[in-house]
């Protein structure tokens, strides 16, 4: 292996690592943009649950509303642009 490849492997292995056993994310980037991100899987499955629990909880509050409906694509962006 080429010694440039090697250390990325590093690289790459250490940021699971903390990922993993430390809780600390890693944010990668490509020519200076963030465009994801290393976290641990229970990190990632509690967010699923959180953003489940949001829209369940959102579709829930129009129904509850005898005003007209709203496009599922309105309740999908409000939950999106909450990002808590």
């Amino acid at each position: 292996m080429r010694p440039d490849a090697r250390n990325r492997l590093l690289h790459a292995r250490r940021n699971l690592d903390r990922a993993d056993r430390d809780d600390v994310p890693t944010v990668i980037t490509r020519r200076g943009k963030e465009v994801a991100a290393v976290v641990s899987i229970e990190v990632l499955r509690k967010y699923q649950e959180w953003e489940e629990r949001e829209i369940n909880r959102i579709v829930d509050e129009r129904m509850a509303n005898p005003a007209p409906g709203i496009p599922i694509e309105d309740v999908m962006g409000e939950t999106l642009a909450r990002g808590e």
